[in-house]
């Protein structure tokens, strides 16, 4: 009798997302950081640059937990930036 091997691939989907994050720099140090389009996500940084690898690890994060419970993952489109001496926000507009 003739042996099969059956082989299984593999399939890996990968897209980019962008959403507006808002980074409000507390009076006691640090910013804090919302993403509004996905409730939930509110994170911390000593600086801004900490700020936004938190906030990148969060929307992943959040990301991950959307697709394997199989639900709708917001998407939002072309990026605008702005800054004011207490906020700043980067937003993509579709």
């Amino acid at each position: 009798m003739a042996h099969r091997q059956s082989t299984f691939r593999k399939q890996h989907v990968s897209a980019e997302y962008g959403y507006t994050v808002i980074y409000e720099r507390l009076l006691e140090g640090g910013y804090q950081v919302i993403v509004p389009a996905l409730p939930g996500i509110v994170t911390y940084g000593r600086t801004l640059e900490e700020g936004r690898e938190m906030a990148e690890d969060a929307v992943r994060c959040h990301i991950r937990g959307l697709l394997k419970d199989g639900e709708n993952i917001p998407i939002m489109n072309a990026l605008t930036c702005q800054s004011t001496s207490s906020r700043a926000s980067c937003a993509r507009q579709g």
